[in-house]
């Protein structure tokens, strides 16, 4: 999203407006000097999300026209998950996700992949499909309900798309997950993914993988390095755009495999369950420092009830907004962190809106949250992963704490009760 005026200012608080609540939404390696071993950091433990160094161990298998390859298990993993012990405290998953997920020239890209190697962090990337499509090959869009090569997004320039290259080879490389933030963005108007059919879902979803699949073909760049994975299998989950679309979408996701969705606009900090049998991720709801409603939990949201349809408010107040969106995400934390231990999500977009007050927020959010016990910097689907080997009698207990609820005489007793 280039201009918040193309979404709307839906999504502001959740107690004070519960309608408003959308978002706004080389080489193999990370850098030119090196091509990162792909079993390099694969500790067994939580990971290094390192950048690696020498040549690939296993042999790199070419998929379709070589825009992607296999280069086998993905590094940078923890170690596989296990169950809860009986009456173990749970850990405290925090998920950073980033919508668009594009380099625009900002640096926001390596930024944040640089802060995530220092922390120890695994995040998810939400790909949009046309942040690697050229502009010139744009008519190979076909939008559900809109015209051929429209979107509501911005496409992105040649030296763009290949900086986004590169830094999700980068990520998905020191860990990350590439889910998909799907294409066109479009939030409004009868075109509205919010009324999209599953058919539709589809055919967006399909288009996505054939423009991340298809790169090298749409671009004719044959000088870069492809992208080190499979997309088809390592696509697990998304975000619509807006927040709009889910209770269509499910049902494609789940006969595509899915695994989650993090779409659903205006989630709670509990414990998550499956709709139609998809793990339902949503932002959720979070303190908002000064008032007494709450926001949800994304930078989007916050400058909406901020500086209201501007991305560029009075600079005057960005300090006291850097601070409030900083005070809002680590309450968030530690309402979930010191009572029931729900997963924590936090949704992000690369913009420098208000000066990049927002970047700054998120940056020393997750400073104050990395490195306290028990807590996991982990993608959505090393989330899951998580979930999927838990007793489902566990998962229900957990359920059954509200927000900021914590376990009557601690977690031994709590998990002893009937």
């Amino acid at each position: 999203m280039r201009e918040i005026n193309r979404r709307g200012l839906l999504g502001a608080g959740i107690g004070a407006a519960a309608a408003l609540s959308m978002t706004g939404c080389g080489s193999l390696g990370s850098s030119d000097s090196g091509k990162p071993d792909p079993e390099k950091g694969a500790k067994g433990g939580k990971g290094t999300h390192g950048n690696g160094g020498g040549p690939p161990k296993k042999q790199v298998r070419l998929i379709g026209d070589g825009s992607t390859a296999d280069t086998g298990k993905q590094p940078n993993q923890p170690a596989a998950p296990v169950p809860l012990e009986p009456g173990q405290t749970p850990p405290q998953f925090v998920i950073f996700s980033w919508d668009g997920a594009g380099e625009v020239g900002n640096g926001l890209f390596p930024r944040f992949l640089e802060l995530a190697q220092e922390h120890d962090a695994a995040m998810t990337f939400f790909l949009s499909g046309l942040y690697v499509l050229p502009e010139s090959k744009k008519s190979l869009y076909r939008p559900p309900n809109n015209p051929r090569g429209a979107s509501d997004i911005g496409y992105l320039s040649d030296d763009h798309v290949k900086q986004t290259l590169k830094y999700v080879r980068q990520a998905w490389l020191d860990g990350h997950e590439i889910g998909t933030h799907f294409n066109g963005h479009f939030c409004g108007g009868s075109g509205s993914v919010g009324n999209w059919t599953p058919a539709q879902w589809q055919s967006e979803i399909d288009q996505a993988v054939s423009f991340v699949t298809e790169w090298r073909t749409n671009s004719g760049w044959d000088d870069l390095e492809p992208l080190p994975f499979d997309y088809r299998k390592e696509l697990v989950g998304g975000r619509t755009p807006c927040l709009l679309g889910q209770d269509n979408l499910l049902p494609t996701a789940k006969q595509l495999g899915w695994r989650y969705d993090a779409s659903s606009p205006g989630g709670t900090q509990m414990w998550p369950e499956k709709r139609q049998g998809v793990w339902d991720l949503p932002l959720q709801g979070i303190p908002f420092p000064g008032h007494t409603f709450e926001v949800l939990s994304m930078d989007y949201n916050i400058l909406a009830n901020q500086s209201k349809n501007s991305t560029n408010g009075m600079p005057s107040r960005y300090p006291g907004w850097r601070t409030q969106a900083t005070d809002a995400y680590i309450a968030g934390f530690d309402r979930a962190y010191e009572t029931n231990r729900a997963p924590f999500y936090i949704g992000n977009h690369f913009e420098e809106w208000n000066g990049g007050i927002y970047m700054d927020a998120v940056e020393e959010a997750l400073k104050h949250i990395a490195g306290k016990p028990d807590v996991r910097l982990v993608s959505f689907r090393q989330f899951v992963d998580w979930l999927d080997v838990q007793d489902p009698a566990v998962l229900t207990k957990l359920r059954s704490l509200q927000v900021g609820q914590a376990p009557e005489g601690g977690w031994n007793a709590f998990f002893k009760q009937a």
